[in-house]
């Protein structure tokens, strides 16, 4: 089985990014869907995206529209890149064009505010497909720098092997290295909660804390991310791989993330309004840190990191005032059947 023709529905970096990938591969016809038609036009007639990859030359096997249901026609397999929380409300108007046996592939890193579902959950229930039928690709993958070609890897998660061997054939070149995992749920909670931490990361950051306070929220954020996971039925070991700390060291150090960038703009004291401004871009750690909480909160899992990043975003706590809190924190025993990394809180 191969892919002849596939569509990413969403422009962004990733999504453009990932359409290069596909062609490189071999894949003969992959058409983006593009919200704005200047940005369809411009990947159509000039092979670039000029607002979010202007330097990057997309391969002449990529083109766009400004039509889902155009682009989805006959697609073999149908990316979906667009922000988490418009998956649901975009998935719900282009699922009766979805081939009965394309495969989908959810690029998204984000928990549903209000149901709580992870992305391939809603993908389920918004275009009616069997679990099976959904992958998810996650890992240390900043856009940037895979359109400039570096070597990098990614994990491709599907509970049927033979889909996730399917895309990772679909993706695998010079640059790029796929390794499959059958874990969906973990590569999913590793991919979303690490967004909120980058944000905790980026205002620690801004505020001029050093290597120790940094490296203490990355192993901190890896303990929460896998007392989470272990409490939902994922895997332990993905948290240890490129789905879990390989994503989260990336997205918490690199200038090139999102999320750590707006984490910076609240660390310099800016609010929520001036720091989306300023940066531009969709930061799913917003947005995502609130139903994370929830999430956690819904199997009793504590995940302190992430909750005093919703309490800096959405309920104008002071950077330094949430830090405060959390070395203030009690110490404690990890609960009873929790994973552990062997540190007491």
């Amino acid at each position: 089985m191969s892919i002849r023709r596939a569509a990413v529905l969403g422009a962004g970096s990733w999504g453009t990014v990932f359409a290069k990938l596909l062609a490189d591969a071999g894949t003969p016809e992959v058409t983006v869907w593009a919200r704005r038609s200047d940005v369809a036009e411009a990947i159509r007639e000039r092979h670039v995206n000029p607002d979010y990859l202007p330097n990057t030359w997309l391969p002449p096997a990529v083109t766009a529209t400004g039509d889902a249901a155009e682009a989805i026609d006959g697609a073999d397999l149908v990316v979906l890149a667009v922000p988490s929380q418009t998956l649901r409300d975009n998935l719900g108007a282009w699922a009766a064009t979805i081939g009965s046996d394309a495969t989908l592939v959810s690029l998204m890193k984000g928990i549903e505010l209000g149901t709580l579902k992870r992305m391939s959950e809603v993908i389920v229930d918004s275009a009616g497909v069997e679990p099976d039928r959904i992958t998810v690709v996650t890992g240390p993958n900043l856009a940037p720098e895979i359109a400039a070609e570096q070597p990098a890897a990614t994990v491709v998660a599907c509970t049927d092997i033979r889909r996730a061997e399917l895309v990772q054939r679909a993706i695998s070149t010079r640059y790029l290295r796929p390794y499959t995992n059958d874990d969906v749920i973990g590569c999913e909670l590793g991919g979303a909660v690490k967004n909120a931490i980058a944000l905790a990361y980026g205002m620690a950051s801004a505020l001029g804390f050093g290597d120790n306070t940094r490296a203490t929220l990355i192993t901190r954020g890896l303990a929460e991310t896998t007392r989470l996971g272990g409490a939902l039925g994922a895997n332990l070991m993905t948290f240890a791989g490129l789905a879990g700390l390989g994503d989260l060291v990336a997205t918490c150090s690199s200038p090139l993330s999102r999320n750590r960038t707006f984490g910076e703009h609240l660390g310099r004291g800016e609010t929520l309004e001036q720091a989306q401004a300023a940066t531009r871009q969709t930061a799913e750690g917003v947005k995502s840190c609130l139903s994370i909480r929830d999430l956690a909160h819904s199997v009793g899992v504590e995940m302190p990191i992430t909750e005093q990043v919703e309490l800096v975003c959405h309920e104008g706590v002071d950077p330094l005032k949430a830090l405060a809190a959390l070395m203030a924190r009690e110490t404690k025993p990890e609960r009873p059947g929790v994973p552990s990394t062997g540190e007491h809180q």
